[in-house]
């Protein structure tokens, strides 16, 4: 019998600089933050959300999180086992196309938007160097 998974719930990326990458993540995606510590929190809150690693959780949507926690010291590299990029489902061919000038505004390097037949992608790279793409499906 198989485990009957439905959603992925969430992801957590492991970065090297948590304020660097807070920044990026905030810049482009906008994302509110779900679960922190708070700067002020006593020891029984610092202790309770200990699993956070200083880090922060963001809510993507209604059924997702992603994680950044503090933890890297070396950077990423899709060909080591593991996560080789993270893609996210953007809804129409407008927001592609607004992510492009978003990233080309702030300076944010990238491919150009890709034609795969299926779906379309626009691919870059976090400042941990985490391969990231955006989806418009066909």
């Amino acid at each position: 019998m198989s485990i009957a998974a439905t959603y992925i719930d969430h992801v957590r990326l492991t970065v090297s600089d948590i304020e660097r990458s807070r920044k990026f993540y905030d810049l482009v995606f906008g994302w509110p933050v779900y679960l922190e510590v708070p700067a002020v929190a006593d020891d029984a809150t610092r202790e309770k959300l200990s699993f956070l690693f200083g880090g922060v959780l963001y809510r993507v949507n209604d059924t997702q999180l992603l994680g950044l926690r503090p933890v890297a010291e070396d950077g990423f590299h899709e060909d080591r086992c593991g996560l080789d990029h993270l893609a996210f489902t953007l809804p129409d061919r407008a927001a592609l196309e607004a992510a492009v000038a978003l990233l080309d505004e702030h300076g944010i390097e990238h491919e150009p938007i890709k034609e795969l037949g299926v779906m379309a992608i626009l691919e870059f790279r976090d400042p941990d160097n985490i391969a990231l793409e955006l989806v418009v499906h066909a």
